[in-house]
């Protein structure tokens, strides 16, 4: 009897596809855009000479411009070549609220156009791009706003443990078109254009802020009953420090739009309360971060909810520190930027590492797969 193995087929390896990288490039790719884009823009805001840090500022504004570029390219890519898992994205309810941040990221690197980036490319085209990127970022944040909540009722099976800070990703979009859209309104024909775009950013201001006010106690009553959040996710305890800073903003640019002494007291009165339950959820999540750190936990693109959202707080304070010309607040705004400069270069840094060493960009690990038995054959 003489038994021969058969020699196993040989299969051809196909060259993984140049986009093969992007399959698992989710719509969070657009966080690092909007935590740049602030930290220029609420810069350029603070008090005393800051000058001399406008080119530098300009600068920054100039890497979001280019880093949201890509990050659109990469997600058209995305959506092109690896459809089936952008669809599984919409479908995860981790996954979908992120959507909320493409609307976002237009807003915020419109509006810097016309804060810095006129240093460099002229106010016209300042206006211009602004006005794109605004109504860009205005029509994706209402329809994120709309389609995700959608989703989560009809689709989405949220568990109590399920309930965290991202869900309000959707509806900040909204408050972020109602801050920067009074930015427009010296540029706008005489008419009815100015009052429309008005009276449309506060009700972009209402909608954004009753539907936080829905969600964000089913956040903190989660973290009562369920517990702390999964180490990765702490971080996105900062996001509900968005819808509060970007609020304040809003109402101190709403009184900046329509100037009279009525405007300015209604946004002390609604901006100095909401700051301070801010600086209350920031002590709270600072508190866990540090427990979280302590535990173990590592970088990931959550890290980036401590830039935008914390961002937002420094042009709220720099807001009420010009209506109310309290030294306090100014001394707020600073101390407040200084921690943010900190959260983006750690997270741009740790960023990217991740990309030139392809961690940030490689799926979900799984098991390497059993070895092929060899087959033989018997005569």
């Amino acid at each position: 009897m003489v038994t021969a193995v058969r020699p196993l087929p040989v299969h051809r390896v196909r060259p993984a596809p140049r986009t093969a990288a992007l399959r698992h490039l989710g719509p969070n790719w657009y966080a690092p855009v909007m935590g740049t884009a602030i930290v220029a823009t609420a810069g350029a805001g603070l008090p005393g000479p800051t000058a001399a840090l406008r080119p530098a500022l300009t600068a920054l504004w100039a890497l979001a411009l280019l880093a949201l570029l890509a990050v659109l390219l990469a997600r058209a890519l995305h959506w092109l070549h690896h459809r089936d898992q952008a669809r599984a994205h919409l479908l995860d309810p981790a996954v979908a609220p992120f959507h909320g941040c493409l609307a976002m990221a237009l807003l915020a690197v419109g509006g810097g156009a016309l804060t810095l980036g006129a240093d460099w490319i002229g106010i016209g085209a300042a206006v211009a791009l602004d006005a794109v990127l605004f109504t860009a970022g205005t029509a994706v944040g209402i329809t994120a706003a709309v389609a995700v909540p959608y989703l989560m009722v009809v689709r989405h099976r949220i568990e109590p443990s399920g309930i965290t800070p991202v869900l309000l990703l959707p509806l900040v979009a909204p408050m972020v078109s109602a801050a920067l859209g009074p930015l427009l309104l010296p540029h706008l024909p005489p008419g009815q254009a100015r009052p429309t775009l008005l009276f449309g950013c506060l009700a972009l201001f209402g909608l954004s802020l009753l539907g936080t006010l829905l969600v964000l106690p089913l956040v903190f009553g989660r973290l009562v009953t369920v517990g702390p959040l999964p180490l990765a996710l702490t971080p996105a305890l900062f996001l509900v420090l968005g819808p509060l800073g970007q609020s304040t903003t809003a109402v101190g640019n709403f009184a900046d739009a329509a100037p009279s002494a009525l405007n300015t007291r209604l946004a002390v009165l609604y901006g100095v309360p909401v700051i301070g339950f801010a600086l209350l959820w920031l002590a709270l999540a600072t508190a866990m971060a540090v427990r979280a750190r302590r535990r173990g936990m590592g970088f990931s693109m959550t890290w980036w909810a401590l830039t935008f959202p914390v961002g937002t707080c420094v042009t709220g304070a720099e807001g009420l520190a010009r209506h109310t010309g309290l030294v306090a607040f100014d001394a707020l705004a600073v101390a407040l930027y200084a921690l943010l400069v900190v959260a983006w270069a750690t997270a741009a840094a740790h960023t990217v590492r991740g990309l030139v060493s392809g961690e940030l960009l490689a799926g979900p690990r799984r098991a390497p797969a059993a070895p092929r038995p060899t087959t033989a054959r018997t005569r």
